[in-house]
């Protein structure tokens, strides 16, 4: 299905069928505030198993991130964010970053199988935000990549529901994205490094 959504001012019966669409295990692609993105209710093993398998990897190498609601949501499933941290995560979120954290306890044992970080987002963009929010828990988040050596990202959401409607169960056309991903931070070891620079400024932020 592809499912139209106002950017600006989500359709409140919309978000609510992607939402249902989401508890019963299904697979969206949604926008963000940087590319398009593959998504699913992280409590759902079944449906992460089947992003991975869409995407060719596996679970315990791939790199995804939780899209969360806001600060509060993402402190659930981080832990030993100290101050120096927090700050600089609320001076630049909502938007186009992501943090890799420390993964609590309360992060599904599927993304902890190798590594003990996760990445965390809060993007700048309404249709995420009624997602979650509405949802009540992130959204396991996997960029989508294009098949070209040029053009990274698929950008049109028309295209994107043309080449995967038969695997997914929701497209939502939320306008085009962007064709460059999220600004990176690592800061599971305290002291914050650049990983990869995206959209996100870093100037803006150290």
């Amino acid at each position: 299905m592809l499912l139209n959504i106002h950017p600006d001012n989500p359709q409140q019966k919309h978000i609510q069928s992607v939402v249902d669409c989401l508890r019963k295990g299904g697979i969206i692609i949604y926008p963000t505030d940087t590319v398009y993105a593959f998504g699913c209710d992280i409590m759902n093993k079944n449906a992460v198993e089947k992003i991975c398998q869409i995407r060719n990897i596996k679970p315990e190498k791939a790199n995804f991130s939780f899209v969360c609601n806001d600060l509060s949501q993402l402190s659930k499933y981080a832990r030993h964010v100290d101050n120096t941290i927090f700050r600089l995560m609320k001076k630049a979120l909502p938007g186009p970053y992501t943090f890799i954290l420390e993964a609590s306890n309360d992060v599904p044992k599927i993304f902890k199988a190798k590594k003990k970080t996760i990445g965390i987002r809060v993007p700048n963009n309404n249709i995420c935000e009624a997602i979650t929010s509405l949802l009540g828990n992130p959204i396991m988040s996997a960029s989508l990549k294009a098949d070209d050596e040029i053009i990274e990202y698929i950008t049109d959401p028309e295209l994107i529901f043309e080449k995967y409607e038969k695997q997914i169960d929701i497209v939502i056309n939320g306008g085009f994205g962007n064709n460059e991903p999220s600004t990176v931070i690592d800061c599971s070891e305290g002291n914050p490094i650049l990983i990869r620079e995206g959209i996100g400024s870093v100037e803006e932020l150290f």
